[in-house]
């Protein structure tokens, strides 16, 4: 099971950090990242962090989300830096695939998060 906390209502430009505790199985065996999905729009691949530590980011947040992991905790964390109004959407934890490959969470619901509201409005 994965959940998330730290979502809420923040001013353009304003940062949130986002957290992800697993329990159930150990992180250190798999990629673990973040997904989001906005209102009316397909689910995007925001970061996914490989079990080697490789990092990969998804276009629209390269240089102002960082994603960090803490195995010890078995919690995964993302950084939301520069926040624009296009960021607000539900973000998930998910289990991940390096690049940006996420499981079905239709058939692998335990390999996701329920999800948190970030928003981000003037």
């Amino acid at each position: 099971q994965l959940v998330e906390s730290g979502g809420g209502l923040v001013q353009p430009g304003g940062s949130l950090r986002l957290a992800c505790v697993a329990s159930g199985f150990t992180l250190d065996y798999f990629g673990i990242g973040w997904a989001r999905q906005a209102p009316g729009k397909e689910r995007e691949g925001v970061a996914c962090m490989g079990n080697d530590g490789s990092l990969t980011y998804g276009d629209s947040v390269q240089g102002r989300f960082t994603v960090s992991r803490d195995d010890a905790k078995n919690m995964v964390y993302l950084q939301m830096n520069s926040l624009r109004p296009e960021d607000t959407a539900v973000y998930y934890c998910a289990v991940c695939s390096p690049p940006l490959d996420y499981y079905s969470r239709t058939n692998f619901a335990d390999y996701w998060g329920q999800g948190t509201q970030v928003t981000v409005s003037s």
